[in-house]
């Protein structure tokens, strides 16, 4: 698997970099942002496995940041603040976080708890199981090895983009991924106004398995959010 790439955010620059210090030696990458607007551009970007999240940023504060990155992902969410009131604790983890520590901290505290979080994460996952040859979504069977697709023992023919799509949904059932998100993951490209790309390929990926977007068996519309395969 690779390495789990972790976004610190925080708009103090010195924090970022002593956080990024005491993880140079974890098997990890370490991604880095300034603000909300620029967390959110990033961990669009990218594969993100946990966020170190500061609450008070400019443009868009953690706590937003945090529930709109619940809208799509379930990944461990740590808040770093200064805020010491229990309403402002209990404000961070109604917001979707996993953690909460506050400032000042030291720095192998920090450490432990995102090791904490990870190991959990990945234990609990299913996209993090020991890889499988095959993958079964009630009668369908994808083959990894053969990049193959089957339904009650008949072969779908899909194309590339098609498979990977499933794959992608497959492999994480249950989180929902926007067209955005889709697209950047499948493609390797930025999503500009490429919504219909994704409906498109979702509409023909329906009609080869015999899918029903009005009651569907295999991908289902989180309306305003995206798709995802039921657990």
């Amino acid at each position: 698997m690779d390495k789990n790439k972790i976004l610190i955010v925080d708009d103090d620059k010195e924090i970022v970099d002593l956080i990024e210090l005491y993880l140079s030696t974890e098997d990890c990458t370490i991604l880095k942002a300034y603000d909300g607007r620029e967390c959110l551009d990033i961990f669009a970007r990218n594969n993100v496995s946990l966020l170190v999240l500061d609450i008070m940023m400019p443009n868009i504060d953690g706590l937003s940041v945090c529930r709109k990155i619940r809208e799509s992902s379930n990944i461990p969410i740590i808040l770093v603040t200064a805020k010491a009131q229990m309403l402002d604790k209990i404000a961070g983890l109604q917001s979707g976080s996993d953690d909460y520590i506050l400032k000042p901290f030291h720095p192998l505290e920090l450490v432990a708890r995102i090791k904490a979080q990870l190991r959990r994460y990945t234990e609990f996952n299913p996209q993090f199981a020991p890889s499988r040859t095959e993958i079964i979504i009630k009668d369908v069977v994808l083959n990894i090895d053969e990049h193959s697709v089957v339904k009650n023992g008949e072969s779908i023919a899909l194309t590339p983009k098609e498979y990977d799509i499933l794959l992608l949904l497959a492999r994480s059932r249950g989180q929902v991924f926007s067209s955005e998100q889709l697209f950047e993951l499948v493609w390797k490209e930025d999503a500009f106004e490429q919504e219909n790309t994704i409906m498109v390929h979702i509409r023909k990926l329906r009609e080869k398995l015999g899918d029903d977007a009005r009651k569907p068996k295999y991908i289902h519309t989180v309306w305003g959010v995206g798709y995802k395969i039921e657990k």
